[in-house]
């Protein structure tokens, strides 16, 4: 099952504080509009969200069909496979993707300590 690209994505408090002081850690902005309170970071292959008012929590994102670097992959693990593989292994999830659809689609489930896990298919 490949999962694709990983990224954190972070709910923050002020996005201007968080950006700059990720900024001096040596991330460079990657996409994302700040005016609309999202910011995607890099730092050679580590990737991070900044998400102000959108969601509580931080989340663990996989990117299926997608390398680091936002490009899409030939080969990869469709969401909707990945959810029957997870559904089969009797792991709950908290969003389903629609089965019978193709392209875009995003699940969500949580770990055994109640981490957020999303895997957001954008292919």
């Amino acid at each position: 099952m490949k999962l694709g690209a990983f990224s954190i994505s972070l709910s923050v408090k002020d996005i201007a504080k968080s950006r700059n002081f990720y900024l001096k850690l040596g991330f460079e902005i990657f996409g994302g509009n700040i005016d609309q309170n999202w910011l995607i970071l890099k730092n050679d292959s580590c990737v991070i969200g900044l998400f102000q008012g959108m969601f509580e929590g931080n989340i663990l994102t996989f990117n299926p069909g997608w390398d680091q670097e936002a490009q899409a992959l030939a080969d990869y693990t469709d969401v909707r496979e990945i959810q029957r593989t997870l559904k089969q292994q009797g792991i709950h999830l908290e969003t389903e993707a629609d089965p019978s659809s193709s392209g875009p689609a995003h699940i969500v489930l949580k770990d055994p300590d109640g981490n957020v896990i999303m895997l957001d298919q954008h292919v």
